[in-house]
């Protein structure tokens, strides 16, 4: 079966009436694209946590997987490069920085030697406590001056984004390619 489509997936039905872009460049402004604009707070909050996680001796690279590790229990180099959608040759370069300041070692597994698992250490896990605290702080300088009732339709929405996003995603996933037959 060979894929005739153009560009991807064709467009799935809309669940509502909104259709607030039309897909002219004074739309998809800076200023009016909520893509960029989530994009651009992402880039700041990181911006931010990375400020206050430089002096305990983190980087962005580091503190992400360093609290996945603890936090999510991730255990393997392979589980952690695909939560954080990087190539298992970043993650191997994270994981040796991480290790290279002792905050993780990684281990064989005696019933299988091809499998490594990440143990995080205690100096890791000290410096993992002060993480969260950066993260809450940050999100707080993001959040000044909204009310708690915005804060939480703030959330509202996101999560409202995120479900339409991965409904879209699914419905692309269970439409089936067209065939190119004879």
């Amino acid at each position: 079966m060979q894929d005739t489509r153009p560009n991807g997936p064709s467009p799935l039905p809309q669940d509502s009436a909104c259709q607030y872009y039309s897909g002219t460049s004074g739309d998809l402004s800076p200023e009016r694209n909520v893509g960029l604009l989530v994009k651009h707070v992402h880039n700041l909050l990181h911006r931010v946590i990375d400020l206050q996680t430089c002096p305990i001796g983190l980087t962005a690279n580091q503190w992400r997987p360093l609290l996945l590790i603890l936090v999510r229990g991730i255990d393997t180099p392979a589980e952690l490069a695909r939560v954080l959608d990087v190539d298992t040759g970043a993650t191997t370069r994270m994981l040796d920085r991480l290790e290279s300041k002792g905050f993780v070692r990684r281990e064989r597994v005696p019933e299988d030697r091809r499998v490594v698992k990440i143990v995080p250490t205690d100096e890791g896990r000290a410096v993992a406590d002060q993480i969260l605290p950066a993260i809450s702080q940050a999100l707080n300088v993001h959040l000044n001056g909204f009310s708690e009732d915005e804060i939480h339709m703030l959330i509202a929405l996101l999560k409202r984004m995120i479900v339409n996003g991965e409904h879209y995603l699914q419905q692309s996933a269970d439409t089936p390619a067209p065939t190119d037959t004879p």
